[in-house]
């Protein structure tokens, strides 16, 4: 048993646990097990039942406020387990300070976390607050509204109705994040060549409404992933990576990006895939395991995304992780979807057939369909040595046919199907 971003030890009761105390109930139930050396060897705690009124006393006594917590003691070890559930009254402070798990280390949040927790204990989100500029116009957004609602102008009712606005507080952020100007970071677009060291365009899109760059960026997309082709009388639009997928992960990254960061939106084009990636990581409260899966949908901006909603450049109810990998039901390169801790990454290869890969990667593809294993079961089955499998799966998973999960001994590699139900 090792220690983990929600589990931690201590061989002894000392005041050193409550800062994980304080993270656990800000970011994310967890336990804390008292008798247990940082090792994982099992040691026990002299008089357990003594040294839990002693942790119940100094929770109480050192966290404002209190959050909720369960003790159990293991009477065959000794072992006292203490479970910290995350708390609706955030921030939990200790010795006014909010703290945070930083892999299996406890960190004292830096002042853009404690703002955050500040606003999601008082049920607030970065979007709601009073925007910074209150001059703002809505050109942009006007004419979608007319284009796919057939609205004839856009009221201050209108605005209202979208909850952009309000007599009392006026326009909110996400208001200011669709104005025609404003003062946020957007989207950096790069073309790359044969590798990252050759930029062959760039486009930077700041400072005016998240309707527009998405335009922008679906222009950029469709210069160099699309093409026209003649068959016989008919000309036909031939896409190399899937409109439909472009065009959700890239609505996705702007409503479900952190805007209080000054940080772009990044998407690289290459010649084999698309990478885009937000900044911000998940939304609190969804894992990276359910964001991979496709099965939640947990709305960080929920403004931002209603108004993305009512224009039809998002499925309401869904995090568009379905959607993506529906686009790519006939292709053998599947998307890659990455969700690290500061960072959520969609990865859409070029679509490919499975004749494209060798006989040998093919045999590796085939035996992965429908299953997961670890590449010395893989290496067994379809009768390779260990490098040469392990050079196949590095170059399957680069181009997307399958994809890698969990790490170091327990990495194992899987074949998406087909298609994802919903």
């Amino acid at each position: 048993m090792k220690e983990t971003k929600f589990l931690e030890f201590k061989e002894a009761v000392s005041n050193t646990f409550l800062k994980t105390v304080s993270a656990f109930a800000n970011y994310g139930s967890g336990v804390i097990m008292f008798g247990i050396s940082d090792d994982g060897t099992v040691k026990g705690i002299a008089e357990p039942v003594k040294a839990c009124l002693d942790i119940e006393n100094r929770i109480n006594d050192s966290l404002e406020p209190v959050p909720e917590y369960t003790l159990n003691v293991n009477e065959k070890t000794s072992v006292i387990s203490l479970t910290v559930f995350e708390g609706i009254h955030k921030p939990y402070l200790f010795k006014s300070k909010a703290y945070r798990r930083n892999d299996t280390a406890t960190v004292a949040a830096d002042r853009l976390e404690l703002t955050r927790l500040i606003l999601e204990g008082q049920n607030l989100s970065y979007e709601e607050l009073p925007a910074k500029k209150q001059d703002l116009s809505f050109a942009v957004l006007e004419r979608k509204l007319k284009e796919t609602l057939n609205l004839k102008a856009l009221t201050s009712d209108t605005l209202k109705t979208l909850e952009l606005y309000s007599d009392k507080d006026g326009y909110n952020i996400a208001a200011e994040l669709l104005a025609d100007a404003n003062g946020f970071c957007g989207i950096d677009a790069v073309r790359f060549g044969a590798d990252i060291s050759i930029l062959l365009d760039r486009e930077t899109y700041a400072s005016e409404s998240l309707l527009k760059q998405y335009d922008l960026a679906l222009n950029m997309y469709r210069r160099y992933y699309q093409y026209e082709q003649i068959k016989g009388s008919l000309r036909e639009r031939v896409s190399l990576i899937p409109e439909d997928a472009f065009r959700e992960a890239v609505a996705n990254a702007l409503v479900h990006r952190t805007w209080d960061l000054d940080s772009h939106i990044r998407i690289a084009m290459l010649e084999d895939r698309i990478e885009i990636t937000s900044p911000g990581g998940l939304p609190p409260g969804v894992s990276a395991e359910e964001y991979c899966r496709g099965g939640v949908s947990r709305l960080r901006n929920r403004i931002l995304g209603n108004v993305f909603y009512r224009l039809r450049l998002i499925e309401r109810f869904g995090t568009g992780v379905r959607r993506i990998c529906e686009a790519y039901r006939d292709s053998a390169a599947k998307p890659l979807f990455e969700a690290a801790e500061n960072s959520v990454k969609v990865t859409l290869p070029v679509i490919t057939q499975v004749n494209s890969l060798s006989e040998d990667e093919n045999k590796v593809y085939a035996f992965l369909k429908g299953k997961t294993a670890a590449s010395s079961v893989i290496a067994k089955a379809v009768g390779f040595g260990k490098s040469k499998t392990a050079a196949i799966l590095k170059k399957l998973v680069s181009e997307g046919f399958i994809r890698p999960s969990g790490n170091g001994r327990g990495l194992k590699y899987s074949a998406p199907n087909a298609s994802i139900s919903h």
